[in-house]
């Protein structure tokens, strides 16, 4: 199965795919072209600006990239020094922007943890985690944030709140995770209450939702044989239901019922539901 990754400057995916015999990541040159210009037309841009410099044919190679109609095709691809090469030819304002961009994507701390996640199934890791627990939720955390956070799997001691909601209290959190523990799983409407409610408890300093929702599709796969496409999940439409959910689950109950698919171990939605659960994070 062939190993890819999408990346998100300023909303616009960009996708990438690893080639064995090189080593290293090729990213998709029409995405990049509309992420540094929001042409309306990428592809027609792209295939533009090639023909009227010949160094984009010179570090261009072509690799199979899936498109929106499902189907894979041939696709221009530049590795990162090529990515240079492109900024540099592509009239944009945003050129310095993306090549920050770009030189912080493989060093910051969430693209370390976004690579440990990957390994978490890549690894075989994922497998010997405990369904369905806080116990569980804490190797998912301490495995994708362990030696970047100090209390990577650690239940919190300290109280937190985001967006002027306070979660959990500290001295009151073990209580709830228990009594999380022992919610059903017998429904996909007992599922995602049982997530809400996970969610609603913030167990750990940081990486809550990142963990959670690794946590919500081993428990889905368990008991349903489901997982969530995460892609078919709008960002803000995600965020306004989770926000809503601490009141009335029932909109990220939608968001979830529709994106559901019974293929839960095609490599390709599972490294794309990494990618998209770490795009609902980013701060815009």
């Amino acid at each position: 199965m062939q190993k890819t990754s999408i990346r998100f400057f300023e909303n616009i995916p960009v996708r990438a795919v690893w080639e064995e015999e090189t080593s290293k990541w090729w990213f998709c040159a029409v995405d990049v072209a509309e992420a540094l210009t929001k042409s309306k037309n990428p592809r027609i841009y792209w295939a533009t600006i090639k023909r009227r410099n010949n160094q984009l044919i010179a570090i261009c190679k072509q690799l199979k990239l899936k498109a929106k109609d499902g189907k894979f095709y041939n696709t221009d691809v530049v590795d990162e020094k090529g990515l240079n090469t492109v900024i540099a030819l592509i009239p944009s304002k945003k050129s310095e922007i993306f090549a920050k961009w770009l030189k912080n994507m493989e060093t910051s701390l969430d693209e370390k943890s976004k690579q440990k996640a990957y390994e978490l199934f890549e690894s075989g890791f994922i497998n010997e985690i405990e369904v369905g627990t806080t116990k569980g939720l804490q190797q998912i955390h301490g495995y994708i944030f362990g030696g970047l956070y100090d209390f990577a799997g650690q239940i919190r001691t300290c109280n937190i709140a985001k967006g002027g909601f306070a979660f959990a209290p500290a001295m009151y959190l073990e209580d709830n995770l228990a009594l999380i523990d022992k919610m059903p799983e017998d429904s996909l409407e007992n599922i995602v209450k049982k997530y809400v409610e996970m969610n609603i408890a913030h167990p750990f300093m940081e990486g809550n939702g990142r963990s959670t929702r690794i946590w919500l599709d081993l428990i889905l796969k368990k008991n349903l044989k489901l997982c969530v496409d995460w892609s078919k999940i709008d960002k803000n439409e995600y965020l306004s239901a989770m926000k809503d959910s601490i009141v009335d689950s029932s909109n990220i109950f939608a968001l979830i019922k529709s994106a559901l698919t019974p293929e839960t171990d095609n490599r390709e939605i599972i490294m794309k539901g990494i990618d998209y659960s770490y795009y609902y994070e980013e701060i815009e």
